[in-house]
């Protein structure tokens, strides 16, 4: 989003405004160098923990320090974010996932008075708000990008939450100095983007959700694909597309391979095998000697049942052991590693990976699988910012998975102004488990962290979050599904009417009533359009037939 120069403070204001060619640079010629100095020296105070107002009217009698100098001109210059209101309270969101987005939804929806009303900053590396869930049915074409992935300048529209497209780059939290939220500063902390802007926040929510971790397996982040953004399933569809129009009117099938068996790899591979059909070959690789290990029995049951009829060939027990990339010319298979061999050559071959795979357990041999397209859905990491480690005390409390630990209230521990939920939150049930990092638990974590918000900024006592599990459900392809409420024991909704369930369900948990309303639209014109094709279709044979 654009920033007006009014909006912002920058650190060295001239050069900065000349380089980017911001109008009306002028108007900073008039500004003093003792000021400048004055703002690099708050940013220092603020680095050892004092407070950033204190620190402008500390700094604003200092003299410039030539070590100061040195710093500022090796770092990107930096702007400073100006607050409509700078008595209200000041609210940043990082991260619009599930967690994020519908954060900062329930604080616009909550009842405030006029001078507690927070102004909500809302930050993500994305234009887009990406449903998750639905993101296989771009793939089987079942929906549009727009109905899955809106822009957040259209989600927000008609509220009061302001949005900037940026990276989280750094953290510099305050308010590990007081225990209850009041340090006795007006700020609790700042929050450093790549762009260079800095905003000061009174609260902070960590919602930056999670990126696919291909470090793990030799060859997995050169040759693999993740499926965890729009970006992924836009590349996993251009790359299907490209194969299918290379192997059209063959015999050869395209052969895709889907490393993990949890959700997201069932999903990809009952949706990639329905697309392929007869023309492509689906093989599913797992630890683990089961698939879907902590689903309900009725999901896995009827996941085993798509899966058999589509003829994908399940590979349980394996672990990838590493991933290689060969180019095929004229039958004979040639060696090459990412970048090095020449792009001339391969264009008359075609590319193969080759999957090494290792058993997890005795009794089972090591296999060697062929592949034109590796989707990787296994291992994912929280991509929470750094901080500047000036003492210990400014740490985060991270877990093993680099998820950040909170109490019952979803606030950080040891950092009262700092809220985490989602993929970034390392939540703990009753019995001491972390909670799953799937959609319905941010949904419920966003309700309970906009009230806490609410509760923090009212001097209220705030509520202990209770994960209430609705059930858990999957899609299977374009009319098939799974869904097992957890309400009613041993019921699980499959094929069609688990399809409806599904899209339903997600049909209510759009983030506003304007997109519900135009996709609902939508997907009924699409739905009268199928069913019209189906009857056609039904005629058209039994006339034939005839």
């Amino acid at each position: 989003m654009a920033l007006s120069a009014s909006a912002l403070m920058p650190l060295n204001l001239v050069k900065f405004y000349a380089c980017k060619g911001i109008p009306n640079a002028n108007r900073w010629n008039k500004v003093s160098s003792r000021t400048a100095h004055s703002i690099n020296f708050s940013l220092l105070f603020e680095k050892r923990g004092i407070g950033f107002r204190n620190g402008i009217a500390a700094a604003a009698a200092a003299s410039p320090s030539p070590v100061n100098e040195d710093i500022s001109q090796k770092e990107t210059p930096q702007r400073i974010y100006t607050w409509p209101d700078n008595k209200k309270p000041k609210v940043c969101i990082l991260g619009g996932g599930f967690g994020g987005l519908y954060t900062a939804l329930r604080l616009e929806s909550l009842i405030w008075a006029d001078d507690k009303k927070p102004q909500v900053l809302l930050v993500d590396q994305s234009e887009r708000f990406v449903f998750k869930p639905m993101l296989y049915e771009l793939l089987s074409g079942e929906v549009d990008a727009w109905e899955i992935a809106p822009r957040f300048s259209e989600l927000l529209a008609n509220t009061g939450i302001q949005f900037f497209q940026d990276r989280v780059k750094m953290l510099r939290p305050a308010d590990h100095l007081g225990m209850n939220g009041s340090t006795g500063y007006c700020s609790g902390g700042t929050v450093v983007l790549e762009s260079g802007l800095l905003i000061e926040y009174d609260w902070l929510v960590l919602s930056l959700g999670a990126e696919a971790k291909l470090d793990t397996v030799p060859g997995a982040a050169e040759f693999a694909f993740p499926f965890s953004t729009l970006e992924d399933a836009c590349k996993v569809d251009n790359k299907l597309k490209e194969l299918e129009r290379r192997e059209f009117g063959k015999d050869s099938l395209i052969r895709v391979a889907v490393v993990g068996c949890g959700y997201s790899g069932v999903e990809l591979a009952a949706t990639v095998s329905e697309r392929l059909q007869d023309r492509g070959l689906v093989q599913a690789i797992n630890v683990n000697t089961t698939i879907l290990p902590t689903a309900p029995p009725g999901n896995r049951e009827v996941a085993l049942k798509v899966l058999s009829s589509r003829k994908v060939q399940l590979l349980l027990g394996y672990f990838v052991r590493c991933i290689r990339k060969e180019i095929d010319l004229e039958g004979s298979a040639m060696p090459t590693e990412a970048g090095i061999f020449p792009k001339t050559l391969a264009e008359h071959g075609s590319e193969k990976y080759i999957l090494e795979l290792q058993p997890a357990e005795r009794g089972l041999q090591s296999e060697i699988l062929e592949a034109d397209l590796v989707l990787w859905t296994v291992g994912s990491k929280p991509p929470l910012p750094q901080l500047e480690p000036y003492d210990k005390t400014h740490e985060l409390p991270l877990n093993g998975r680099g998820q950040a630990e909170t109490d019952e209230t979803l606030r950080v521990k040891g950092h009262p102004r700092i809220f985490a939920l989602g993929d970034s939150s390392a939540l703990r049930d009753m019995n001491g488990r972390i909670l799953p990092a799937t959609a319905q638990v941010a949904f419920q974590q966003a309700d309970f962290t906009g009230w806490n918000l609410w509760a923090a900024i009212n001097d209220r006592p705030l509520l202990p979050f209770r994960f209430q599990n609705l059930g858990e459900m999957m899609t299977l392809g374009r009319n098939d599904a799974a869904l097992s409420p957890s309400f009613i024991e041993g019921l699980t909704l499959e094929g069609p009417v688990g399809h409806a369930a599904r899209k339903i369900a997600y049909l209510i948990r759009l983030p506003t009533d304007e997109h519900r309303l135009k996709v609902g639209i939508s997907w009924l014109t699409k739905s009268a359009v199928d069913s019209v094709a189906s009857i056609q279709s039904t005629l058209s044979k039994v006339l034939s037939g005839s």
